[in-house]
């Protein structure tokens, strides 16, 4: 655990990855099935289904590192070997 860090912390920040995770994801299906009423251009559908793609990946990258525990919201990562 990190110096400093408390149960709260770490519980509230496994809360706010997971939210972010669904919201990814969440924009991703939006996306697919043109929630926005985007036009159906070819070009705006490309751009459309890129979001989507785009988004369905970031949210399964961020998921995979919120399940292996790596989530620093860019702060230092402290080893528990560190002083």
């Amino acid at each position: 655990m990190n110096k400093g860090q408390t149960d709260v912390n770490r519980i509230i920040k496994m809360f706010f990855g997971f939210f972010m995770v669904l919201v990814y994801l969440g924009m991703a299906v939006m996306m697919a099935v043109n929630f926005f009423d985007w036009s159906n251009a070819p070009l705006w559908r490309a751009v459309r289904w890129l979001f989507a793609i785009m988004f369905a990946a970031y949210g399964i990258y961020r998921g995979y590192r919120e399940i292996k525990g790596e989530h620093t919201y860019g702060m230092r990562r402290y080893d528990d070997e560190t002083d």
